[in-house]
């Protein structure tokens, strides 16, 4: 499928309130859990999509469309949400993350981007070449991919409650490999 910006606008705008009404007031053991060591919980991937906001594809659009390959984004730091989230409760996170999302978007709007525009190229400090196209198309796969790490996380504080359905339940398998808080 074809990327499609407003298509995307859909998705993203849509991200805050879906992880409201599946996290918020919820007791502590679920937003607490994880799938162990270096696993990232539901409280933790809502500061990483807070400092993604705030240091990633917005900035990283803004490079492109004023150095184009000229210069590299930024490293992103994928783990600075455990500081930046100490001693912050769930709810402020949602409302923060509400926040910088609805602006970053009204940003995006006000380019009023053209195909031209989308095929502006960038430079990513490891993986090279990039457009904002793929930019934009990559903000709303990490978007999916964490909401689907939440579910999947979530899901798991039941896996030994489940008895023999575990054979239809494949949200109970193995956290993809690699690292990466997922």
């Amino acid at each position: 499928m074809a990327f499609d910006l407003d298509e995307a606008l859909a998705v993203l705008e849509r991200t805050p309130a879906t992880l409201r009404t599946l996290l918020a007031d919820l007791p502590e053991g679920w937003i607490a859990a994880d799938e162990g060591p270096d696993s990232w919980s539901p409280f933790v991937v809502v500061g990483h999509l807070i400092h993604g906001e705030k240091t990633d594809w917005i900035e990283r659009a803004r490079i492109i469309r004023e150095h184009g390959t000229g210069r590299a984004f930024d490293p992103f730091d994928r783990f600075a949400q455990f500081e930046a989230s100490r001693g912050r409760s769930l709810g402020e996170l949602l409302d923060e993350f509400e926040r910088r999302r609805a602006a970053n978007l009204e940003t995006v709007r006000g380019w009023s981007l053209s195909d031209d525009d989308l095929d502006l190229a960038g430079l990513h400090p490891e993986l090279g070449g990039v457009t904002l196209r793929q930019l934009l198309a990559t903000w709303v796969v990490h978007d999916l991919g964490h909401l689907a790490q939440i579910a999947r996380v979530m899901a798991k504080r039941y896996a030994g409650e489940v008895g023999v359905w575990e054979a239809y339940l494949p949200v109970l398998g193995d956290r993809p490999a690699g690292g990466r808080g997922g």
